[in-house]
């Protein structure tokens, strides 16, 4: 009886010591994951300045402002191999008779910085048709279709229009290169891009009529 009151006192005493040895570690906290990011020196207090839209002074031979936006992307995750990325104007819906108006779209981007006007000088990263290849948006060449078409919210106010719109761009984390050539569809891009999303994270800014 005495021997085992001796070893229950023995175990007591070496869980009371570990316990005193672990009460004096503090544990540091775990670092704060920090996630994708994207900014524009273009938008500046949630205003696109005038030069990227129909206030610009850079157009296409069809009239479609062509000077792009800057944009630079930080914080990628860990495994990023190319940027994809899609800018659009949900508030043409009441002008375009029934769909979002698709501004630019870009994939295999390899860089963390596009400067501005890269949707015309740059070479590195291929590009898609933007909305003005459609009907409503003139039947405009692929060619020239293919390129950043800047902000052109309509002088005319619309029912259910906004006086300024918004625009959303969205650009895509990826952990591949995409097998897409220059020209291609909105469609093609979510299709390759299914599964291959690491992160996302979406810009807006808004451009008054």
């Amino acid at each position: 009886m005495i021997k085992k009151y001796k070893t229950a006192l023995a175990a007591l005493a070496a869980t009371l010591m570990i316990a005193g040895c672990t009460a004096g570690k503090t544990e540091k906290p775990a670092a704060a994951k920090k996630e994708m990011t994207v900014t524009s020196s273009g938008i500046k207090n949630g205003i696109i300045e005038d030069k990227y839209g129909k206030r610009g002074t850079e157009f296409n031979a069809n009239g479609v402002p062509a000077y792009s936006l800057p944009l630079k992307i930080e914080n990628a995750p860990e495994g990023t191999v190319s940027y994809a990325l899609v800018m659009e104007d949900k508030d043409a819906f009441p002008v375009s008779g029934g769909f979002s108006w698709i501004h630019w779209t870009a994939a295999n981007i390899t860089r963390t910085e596009l400067k501005e006007d890269e949707s015309r000088t740059a070479r590195d990263f291929v590009q898609g048709v933007n909305s003005w290849i459609s009907v409503q948006g003139g039947s405009q060449s692929e060619e020239l279709s293919s390129r950043y078409g800047g902000m052109y919210p309509p002088d005319e106010q619309f029912p259910h229009e906004y006086p300024e719109h918004i625009y959303e761009i969205h650009v895509y984390a990826l952990d591949k290169m995409l097998d897409l050539k220059q020209g291609f569809r909105l469609n093609e891009l979510f299709r390759q891009m299914e599964g291959h999303i690491l992160a996302e994270y979406t810009l807006k800014g808004s451009y008054a009529k």
